[in-house]
């Protein structure tokens, strides 16, 4: 039963915003002992977000629809994985849901879209079916869900650690007009475990091993004079470095940005291929991006841009 079908007597119907994220600093550190990676890393939301829809139904039954045919509404998709994590938490087999995904970030793009819809996934379905499960429960099981589903959650600009999943916030940016000039090649995605992959490959001789070390380069990012102002963050990524000399995308995204006047430095977000370069004021990103804009066209990439935004997964009255 799709949200469509519902009638206004059976369920009010909850909207949920799923903001997309940047990386401003991802380090990869080394190698933990349950496999992932140890991270160390600044993530940024950004006003690029999908829409989600949900309704109450009678059936005791989770349903997905989905206006990109390319996305798959079954039990692996993330949000189907929320519903029925939260269903089992709560130990009620018995709510039912209709659920719709406007789907607006880019798929595969390093922008942490799948992880953001199951964050607005447990957030809606915890206010439409009156669970009351508090915010640390919903975080436990934000992490459950995937490494970068906390910091969805929660948004904002924070410290990530662990796999992504230890949150420390940061309000360096909670004023600032910051903006990026994002860009992404449609046709293009990377698969997060084989950039990993390639980064222990290439890198893991390098890696840290041990937690004192971990916890001395965490320390040092904590320390940097650009997260307690309103400075311009020296954009890094690790996968940058792995990605970019094997992705012609990437490379080509990357010197495009870089061409481009005004901005105050240009990176690869997450995995990629997403890249974006940094602007001021969002008003400095569009001037560019209006100039641009019949080039980004004819090379084929799709562009957008995005001020920083202060918050996570948000209902649309917040």
């Amino acid at each position: 039963m799709s949200i469509s079908n519902l009638s206004k007597d059976q369920s009010q119907i909850l909207q949920v915003n799923a903001p997309a994220k940047v990386n401003l600093h991802l380090e990869v550190l080394g190698l933990r002992s349950d496999g992932f990676h140890e991270l160390a890393m600044v993530m940024q939301s950004i006003d690029l977000a999908d829409c989600l829809r949900f309704a109450n139904n009678e059936e005791g039954l989770v349903s997905l629809t989905i206006d990109d045919p390319t996305l798959s509404a079954g039990d692996e998709n993330l949000i189907v994985k929320a519903a029925n994590l939260l269903r089992s938490f709560s130990d009620r087999s018995d709510l039912g849901a209709a659920i719709h995904l406007q789907k607006n970030i880019p798929i595969g793009a390093g922008l942490a879209g799948g992880s953001s819809d199951a964050a607005a996934a447990l957030k809606g379905l915890n206010s439409l079916w009156k669970l009351g499960i508090e915010k640390n429960q919903l975080m436990e099981l934000a992490a459950d869900l995937g490494s970068d589903v906390p910091f969805c959650m929660e948004g904002g600009t924070q410290l990530c650690f662990g796999r992504g999943e230890r949150l420390e916030p940061l309000s360096t940016f909670r004023d600032s007009s910051m903006s990026i000039l994002l860009i992404k090649d449609p046709l293009v995605s990377v698969s997060t475990p084989w950039a990993y992959g390639r980064c222990k490959e290439i890198k893991g001789n390098d890696y840290l091993s041990s937690e004192i070390d971990f916890e001395k380069r965490r320390q040092k990012l904590r320390n940097q004079s650009w997260l307690r102002a309103l400075d311009v963050p020296p954009l890094y990524n690790d996968l940058q470095q792995i990605i970019e000399p094997e992705l012609s995308a990437v490379e080509n995204a990357l010197k495009l940005l870089a061409s481009l006047p005004g901005s105050d430095g240009v990176a690869m977000s997450g995995s990629g291929p997403s890249c974006f370069a940094l602007y001021p004021s969002l008003q400095s990103a569009k001037t560019v991006h209006d100039e641009y804009k019949a080039e980004f066209e004819a090379l084929g990439v799709e562009s957008w841009c995005c001020p920083f935004k202060s918050q996570g997964v948000s209902f649309f009255d917040e």
